[in-house]
């Protein structure tokens, strides 16, 4: 699977050999991302997690100078999330040029080595900047029309729901969190 990222296609093409510094990167890329013990198992027998991490290691063979990321947690549970963040966040420290960019409606999914944030409703962007700037509750709430209340933890952010307060119109007030 990671070797079909150094011809692009989604099988091995018939009479092709890689070159050794394919299979070297090739090599490399399984052990960064945590697949050693993978080399022989098929796709129908590995979980979603490995599946999402492989594909990582196969979008890595080019060593393009971005990675782009939508939504790669959905499906998993949450051992395996928390396992494919941690591997985004090993990828962001030992190759710290690689810019990445993860597409989530989940705040809880953001590694913790996020530095920019962008918030976009109705297809408009409508914050951008360093991410303790943009994800905050006002912002968020705003970008949500619901009340959604923004923390940070940890190295981690995490997003609730707030409780609506109905007026006589039939329309809801934000709770004030002061």
């Amino acid at each position: 699977m990671v070797l079909t990222g150094a011809t692009g296609t989604t099988e091995l093409m018939p009479r092709w050999e890689p070159h050794p510094t394919e299979s070297a990167r090739a090599d490399e890329l399984v052990k960064l991302l945590g697949l050693d013990a993978l080399t022989r198992a098929t796709w129908p027998t590995m979980s979603q997690g490995e599946r999402g991490r492989a594909l990582i290691a196969r979008a890595l063979m080019p060593d393009p100078p971005l990675l782009l990321l939508d939504e790669p947690s959905t499906g998993l549970d949450v051992a395996a999330r928390e396992q494919l963040l941690a591997t985004v966040d090993h990828l962001h420290r030992s190759q710290p040029e690689l810019a990445t960019v993860l597409v989530t409606h989940h705040l809880e999914e953001l590694p913790e080595t996020t530095t920019h944030a962008a918030l976009i409703k109705d297809g408009r962007l409508i914050h951008a900047g360093p991410a303790q700037d943009v994800l905050t509750t006002e912002r968020v709430t705003e970008c949500f029309s619901y009340p959604i209340e923004i923390g940070h933890h940890a190295g981690r952010w995490h997003a609730r729901a707030l409780p609506q307060r109905p007026h006589g119109d039939g329309h809801a007030t934000i709770p004030d969190r002061r």
